[in-house]
């Protein structure tokens, strides 16, 4: 197989994500009560969506500190089972957290955890600078022109509402190039795409770790690739069924062997043990001593 060519590099807000580099760490900020990772930030206050805020700040400054490069700000849990949230009640969550990060830390680029155009327009006008779709691969295409229209990077994800295929890997890509296809339609330039293969939607956990062994085919979609496999329960059948928080030495494995396998960007919930792992991953893969 031939080297993948190199790709441009992406700006998201102030900073200039130059894909081969290293390997880029996002940090989660769950606004929910509900968060199948435990971390919901409404839930451990009541609801009390202001304590939520300040909470969001202290989380988001020491993720930076930690050695994330961006912070993912989502208000819907998208566990299996999950209520389904309003727009209005969604916007209300994440607006106020965005509005007040981008405040605390400048900086830093935020993107939005929404598969709803109206929460990410109004995620945008408080300081996100990226969209973050986890029906990327979904009939609606609002999200694709909104970021057309407001020249921002969208993360296109695949999912499906049910787990079916006759071939997944074929399936998988097929269903990425044609939302990928739709987004340069709808305006979104090139180098304001990346890939998401979905770890943990629409797929058994078969499936996500199918993910893991093709990898490298993702990449020749000709796309910066992020993955998210942080806590989710593909991890925990795996180790025996061991709860979200229990699951940190097979996030750090995902994102090791991630990293070999090409991805440019982690989603994670324990920013400093993956912003190590994805070091010595670098040092290996890349050659790159930071």
């Amino acid at each position: 197989m031939s080297a993948a060519p190199p790709l441009p590099p992406t700006r998201i807000g102030p900073t200039a994500f130059e894909w081969g580099s290293r390997t880029y760490v996002m940090g989660i900020v769950n606004v929910t009560p509900d968060s199948f990772s435990g971390d919901g930030l409404l839930a451990a206050r009541a609801g009390d969506a202001g304590a939520a805020t300040d909470a969001a700040v202290a989380q988001a400054r020491r993720m930076v500190e930690e050695g994330a490069d961006i912070l993912d700000v989502g208000g819907e849990s998208t566990r299996p089972g999950h209520a389904p949230v309003s727009s209005a009640d969604e916007t209300a969550r994440v607006v106020p957290v965005i509005a007040a990060i981008r405040a605390a830390l400048p900086g830093i680029p935020i993107s939005v955890d929404t598969s709803k155009a109206r929460v990410a327009e109004a995620a945008l006008d408080a300081g996100a600078v990226l969209l973050n779709d986890v029906w990327g691969v979904g009939r609606d295409d609002a999200m694709a022109r909104l970021a057309g229209e407001r020249r921002v990077p969208l993360v296109v994800m695949h999912n499906r509402e049910t787990a079916q295929y006759a071939d997944f890997v074929a399936e998988l890509l097929a269903d990425l190039r044609a939302a990928l296809d739709r987004a340069r339609r709808a305006g979104v330039a090139r180098e304001n795409l990346i890939v998401d293969p979905g770890f943990g939607f629409g797929k058994t956990p078969e499936h996500n770790l199918e993910v893991m062994r093709h990898l490298p085919e993702l990449r020749e979609l000709g796309f910066p690739v992020l993955l998210g496999t942080s806590r989710k329960s593909t991890l925990g059948r795996v180790l025996g069924g061991v709860p979200p928080e229990e699951r940190l030495e097979a996030t750090l494995a995902t994102t090791a062997l991630g990293i070999a396998g090409g991805v440019d960007m982690i989603r994670v919930h324990d920013v400093l043990a993956n912003v190590r792992a994805a070091r010595m991953s670098d040092a290996i893969v890349r050659g790159v001593v930071q």
